[in-house]
């Protein structure tokens, strides 16, 4: 049994708190009872020059290594060369091919001792200007630092995924246009390969790919060229044949049509039609353009004596024997169409 003094001594140990879990008491001063920080006055620029924009932090997006060669120097005609055909970053621009003519002119000359990465790096913003030269400009400080870093960063600007979907497309649904050549047909597929040289197609799917565009005539062609079905070869056989006919500009004969302008066809319609269309307008049109024909004179001829004068002035009679003439005709004509009208009727006679 506990004693009322053992309870209490109970309870005030129960009371004390370990020190260790005791937060300390933040001792700082009121803000009011803080002294002031003491600003240094080492900085003796003027308001003006205080207030001056700042001339550093302005670097080049492109890092170009430092070249140790001695008596290094880009020659003007490079320069000329690489402005001559800049890039502007319009949407029918290809900086697939842009890249590929940076490359030829670059490596027209060579430096001792220079990479020619490092040409490149120097030359490239020369041949960029418009849109490309402010995608550039925009570009952070330091952020380029290789040539391949630079390729990547241009083309994925300029040549994004939708673009290279819309080419792959374009591809995928060729066909032949209704006039146009063997040749020219060959030579526009080959433009959509060579503007999305990403496209991921193979040799095989790009063969089947063309064959199959073309009309029944040059279909027919490459059979009879491959002896046999033209499918049944090998790719390397198949691309052999196209090349050796694409070689003959006029391997098929275009359909002879009459066209007024290409821009009378009506939208929307097939081709057939808008070509027969321009056909009857250009006879339409041809038709108004002819002379009329000229119209004969009316001869005068005399109802008298049939001489090549008015009646008035026949030589065979006068003036009255002719009113006397016509006004015996005159007369005769109504007796004889009396008569005619009054054969079916007789009156009756008076007793």
């Amino acid at each position: 049994m506990r004693t009322r003094s053992q309870s209490r001594n109970c309870n005030r140990q129960q009371q004390q708190v370990n020190p260790t879990f005791v937060e300390p008491f933040n001792l700082v001063e009121p803000i009011e009872n803080q002294a002031p920080p003491v600003v240094t006055m080492d900085d003796t620029r003027t308001m003006a020059q205080l207030l001056e924009a700042p001339t550093v932090g302005y670097e080049d997006a492109i890092v170009v290594p430092e070249i140790t060669a001695d008596n290094f120097e880009l020659k003007h005609g490079l320069l000329t060369l690489v402005q001559n055909k800049q890039f502007f970053g319009h949407d029918k621009e290809d900086p697939h091919a842009h890249i590929r003519y940076f490359n030829k002119i670059t490596s027209t000359m060579k430096f001792p001792n220079v990479p020619s990465t490092s040409v490149k790096l120097m030359l490239f913003p020369f041949s960029l200007e418009g849109a490309a030269r402010i995608w550039l400009e925009k570009e952070p400080p330091r952020s380029i630092l290789t040539w391949d870093d630079l390729v990547s960063k241009f083309i994925n600007k300029f040549f994004p995924p939708s673009k290279t979907t819309n080419l792959r497309n374009e591809i995928t649904r060729f066909q032949q246009r209704f006039d146009e050549t063997f040749y020219e047909a060959w030579d526009r597929f080959n433009d959509l390969l060579r503007a999305c040289p990403h496209h991921g197609f193979s040799e095989l799917h790009q063969l089947d790919t063309f064959y199959n565009a073309l009309n029944s005539n040059d279909q027919d062609s490459l059979n009879s060229a491959a002896g046999g079905n033209f499918l049944d070869k090998m790719p390397r056989d198949c691309l052999r044949i196209i090349e050796s006919k694409s070689k003959v500009r006029n391997s098929r004969n275009k359909p002879v049509v009459a066209k007024v302008s290409s821009s009378t066809s009506t939208p929307g319609i097939s081709p057939d039609v808008a070509e027969l269309k321009d056909m009857v307008k250009a006879l339409l049109l041809d038709k108004k353009t002819q002379a009329p024909a000229p119209v004969k004179a009316v001869e005068e001829s005399c109802v008298t004596c049939g001489g090549a004068h008015s009646y008035r002035n026949c030589p065979a009679t006068d003036g009255n024997v002719y009113r006397d003439n016509i006004q015996e005709y005159v007369s005769q004509s109504v007796a004889t169409n009396y008569n005619q009208g009054n054969t079916s009727y007789r009156a009756p006679i008076a007793n």
